[in-house]
């Protein structure tokens, strides 16, 4: 039976990867010349781009690992692997998802400028959820036992969705208040949480693959 510290994992690891505080300058640069009701249905429509990415990589995840023929171990190391050099990238004050380079930003705010929505391309993907996200879903996906526990899991990503939605409409607020120095800090505190939670996983992995390790420890 998964004791309720296992159960607020996953929802502690996807605040760390998604992060949407560290994203908030982002959302204030490429959404800078919007009226105040396009900043509201872009954090909108981020939000709910969030959640069914999250969703949708609970409840197909393990299927495409049995699909591929990818065992619950390997992928526990490999997404751990992935998770642990996204909080590199956060300890270095950096999004934990890629980042953007500098010429697909000179396109998004031409795409933007045109009155293209940005909310999908790049907010939501890579910005906010990504190849760290959904690994982060099918691992937590394959260890659940139960119905509630599934609804559980899919339920954090409403609550994701409700943080994003939450920064960005306060958005210039936030920035503000924190600034770049606080907006850095906080990211680097979510990296190194990040961090531990990528080794414990990579563990649980090599333990699977290595039962003698797991002996050992």
């Amino acid at each position: 039976m998964a004791t309720s510290m296992d159960l607020i994992k996953p929802l502690v690891t996807l605040v760390a990867i998604v992060n949407p505080l560290g994203i908030v300058p982002f959302f204030i640069h490429y959404t800078q010349g919007y009226t105040a009701a396009q900043r509201l249905r872009t954090a909108q429509v981020a939000a709910f781009s969030a959640f069914l990415v999250i969703a949708i990589s609970a409840l197909i995840g393990q299927q495409l690992l049995g699909f591929f023929g990818i065992s619950i171990a390997s992928f526990q190391v490999g997404g751990g692997l992935l998770l642990l050099i996204s909080s590199l990238s956060m300890l270095n004050a950096q999004p934990a998802e890629a980042k953007a380079s500098a010429e697909e930003v000179r396109a998004t705010e031409v795409k933007a400028a045109m009155g293209a929505s940005i909310a999908v391309v790049p907010l939501t993907i890579p910005l906010l959820t990504g190849p760290a996200t959904i690994s982060t879903m099918v691992i937590h996906a394959t260890q659940t036992q139960t119905w509630w526990q599934m609804a559980l899991l899919i339920g954090y990503g409403v609550v994701i969705a409700g943080i994003t939605l939450l920064a960005f409409s306060l958005a210039e607020p936030i920035a503000r208040v924190l600034g770049k120095t606080g907006i850095n800090v906080m990211t680097r505190l979510m990296g190194l949480i990040l961090a531990a939670l990528a080794v414990e996983v990579m563990a649980n992995g090599l333990g699977k693959l290595f039962p003698i390790l797991e002996r050992t420890l």
